[in-house]
């Protein structure tokens, strides 16, 4: 038996062989010798769009999984990412912004306007990409610059309180499978495909998410998201809590051992 994953995080559907859900019809797939396991952001737009392509194959061959993320993610050391960051203040939450693999120059420059009155009330954990590093502010109490992070990523995660990213489909899915309260900042239309505006509104529209244009972005709005995610934090935990997605990887290995046995 062949098997084909298919994931979604716009209107784009990647396929084996290079196929587009613009112009596939999967009722022309093969579905007496192929099963097929299909996950997505988790979002209300992906699951409309795989329910679609569901119905066109028979019930015991397609299954919903979820999106999968890195599991590592789950087990990070707060304490760690605590005294990797210099912190001294235990009482200030704490605000991770990951811009990206490059970084993002907007939400760098609206981070770093912001920076004191931000460290007023919080520590601030900036992954701002690489060549994006400000030597003026390496001395700032409670502020923590890096380039990018590796396995260090998951205690950063683990001691934030509340997370402002992009909204690839990775990094969404990871937020939600976290638990983490956060701020979408999509990239604007003129600079993508639209993908991340998808991402970023079906996320809003299940709670999880607090969602900032880039072309609304300034030093005024910005703290007002923060402001407002930090006063309704339970609110959005309790909705990503409720989207039990965490168990994906669990349920696409039990997918490929039970068809191992047959």
């Amino acid at each position: 038996m062949c098997s084909a994953t298919w994931q979604c995080c716009s209107n784009v559907l990647p396929l084996r062989g290079e196929q587009q859900a613009t112009n596939y019809n999967p009722a022309k797939a093969d579905v007496r010798t192929k099963s097929w396991t299909l996950y997505s952001p988790n979002g209300s737009f992906e699951k409309k769009l795989y329910s679609m392509y569901l119905s066109y194959l028979p019930k015991e061959k397609a299954v919903l999984t979820g999106s999968p993320i890195r599991q590592e993610l789950l087990t990070g050391n707060a304490d760690f990412a605590f005294s990797l960051c210099h912190f001294k203040d235990h009482s200030k939450q704490t605000i991770l912004i990951v811009g990206g693999s490059s970084g993002s120059r907007v939400i760098n420059t609206a981070i770093r306007g912001l920076l004191p009155e931000l460290l007023k009330n919080y520590n601030v954990i900036h992954l701002c990409g690489k060549g994006n590093l400000d030597d003026t502010l390496t001395a700032t109490d409670g502020y923590a610059q890096f380039e990018y992070a590796n396995k260090e990523l998951s205690d950063m995660f683990a001691l934030a309180d509340l997370v402002i990213s992009r909204a690839g489909a990775n990094a969404i899915c990871e937020l939600l499978a976290l638990r983490k309260p956060n701020i979408l900042i999509p990239l604007s239309a003129a600079a993508s495909r639209g993908d991340q505006i998808l991402n970023a509104n079906s996320f809003r529209s299940q709670g999880f998410s607090y969602v900032l244009e880039e072309e609304e972005l300034s030093n005024t709005t910005l703290l007002e998201a923060i402001e407002h995610v930090f006063h309704k934090k339970e609110a959005y935990i309790e909705a990503m809590e409720n989207s039990n997605s965490r168990n994906s990887i669990d349920t696409i290995i039990g997918l490929i051992l039970d068809a191992s046995k047959k």
